[in-house]
């Protein structure tokens, strides 16, 4: 098979920020399988015997994964599934049988209906509207004024494609409220779920408190290489189970998965908090080295960040963004920014990226910043 232009150039892009002495976060994706086999072979022992049998069809380590994130977020049970897709279109159907409706109110920016292509629809049976088109999560009064009935409010903590941004603790209270008032269930969208706990001044089983099920991700944040799980009522969690047989997630063995998991939890869960602090103090020397540049518009959204994730928009097309974001990774041993994309959402001419902050960033000073963002746009033609 002949090797493709955007094959080699992502072949490129991960030679570049695998070489780079300086990134603010490294993906799991990023590494080679060499790598990460080494990791896990290190460092899975010290979160599971590994002297005992592996998984068969979800008992041993993927029940381990289970019981600690039932435990973590307050939740009677949990369900390890191989994707959070799978994960969401399970709950959202239990959820419809249970309530007798099938619509589901969510934003249109929500990952079911940006990323899923219509499988809620076509797959699920179930139908959706929109309380708001805003970029940001809805409000009590506009989940309250929906002008038609629905059985579950999904709510996605933080809202990533709007720029990882969440609503207030209060502001979340009430939209869970209005909710209820219409005889509806909540379900938490929680991929990122992890790092909201500093945002919202609240511990785990309090956020995931206030819904009838989440939905969590071990590669999102964690590091995992993969895996999600459904947490709720344990009646719920059972029925998931019969479903993800259905659907096909009943995987024979998935002791990598599960053992990554393991390791994020105890490794990185821990240290979110010091990611999402850092993050205020990386984006807000990305808007003081952009201001000062030259360029004629940039913005940070939001600012500050509301978790450890944030956007940066610039006035240039993806391509001559993305080059210089690859060149400066080759030529410096820096890796400031990753992929930029146009955006659905964007007005013309404008991309936009996802910045992470995770270890390797907090080793980044202002300075630092600052300093990357001017060899940045040297290098932009």
């Amino acid at each position: 098979m002949a090797v493709t232009d955007e094959q080699q150039q992502r072949h490129r892009r991960l030679t570049a920020w695998q070489r780079s002495e300086r990134v603010l976060a490294r993906g799991s994706a990023d590494r080679t399988l060499r790598e990460r086999l080494a990791t896990l072979t290190a460092d899975a022992g010290t979160v599971h015997d590994l002297d005992g049998w592996t998984d068969v069809y979800g008992d041993g380590v993927v029940a381990e994964v289970e019981r600690r994130t039932a435990d973590l977020l307050g939740m009677e049970a949990a369900a390890f599934f191989p994707t959070g897709t799978m994960a969401q279109q399970v709950a959202l159907r239990c959820w419809a049988g249970r309530t007798g409706n099938p619509v589901v109110a969510l934003h249109p920016l929500a990952h079911p209906e940006a990323h899923e292509e219509g499988a809620l629809g076509s797959v699920g049976g179930l139908r959706t509207v929109h309380p708001t088109s805003a970029p940001r999560l809805p409000t009590a009064e506009e989940v309250r004024d929906l002008p038609e009935p629905f059985g579950t409010l999904m709510l996605e903590l933080p809202l990533r494609d709007a720029g990882f941004v969440l609503p207030t603790w209060e502001e979340l209270e009430a939209v869970v409220a209005a909710a209820l008032e219409r005889d509806a269930v909540v379900h938490l969208d929680g991929a990122r779920l992890w790092e909201c706990t500093p945002h919202f001044g609240r511990g785990l089983p309090e956020i995931a408190g206030l819904a009838d099920s989440v939905y969590v991700s071990f590669y999102k944040s964690l590091d995992g290489m993969s895996g999600a799980v459904l947490a709720g009522p344990e009646s719920l969690v059972e029925e998931a189970r019969t479903w993800r047989h259905r659907y096909g997630g009943q995987v024979f063995q998935q002791y990598p998965a599960a053992l990554s998991a393991l390791l994020g939890l105890e490794r990185e869960l821990p240290r979110l908090p010091s990611y999402v602090a850092h993050a205020k103090v990386v984006a807000a020397a990305l808007a003081e080295g952009f201001a000062s540049s030259g360029v004629p518009w940039s913005r940070v959204c939001p600012e500050p960040p509301h978790t450890h994730q944030f956007q940066v928009w610039l006035p240039y097309g993806t391509r001559v963004l993305d080059e210089a974001s690859v060149r400066q990774a080759e030529e410096t041993g820096v890796t400031l920014f990753r992929r930029w994309s146009a955006g659905p959402a964007g007005p013309p001419g404008m991309s936009s990226t996802e910045v992470t902050v995770a270890a390797p960033g907090l080793e980044w000073t202002a300075e630092d910043v600052r300093t990357a963002v001017a060899e940045f746009v040297a290098r932009l033609e």
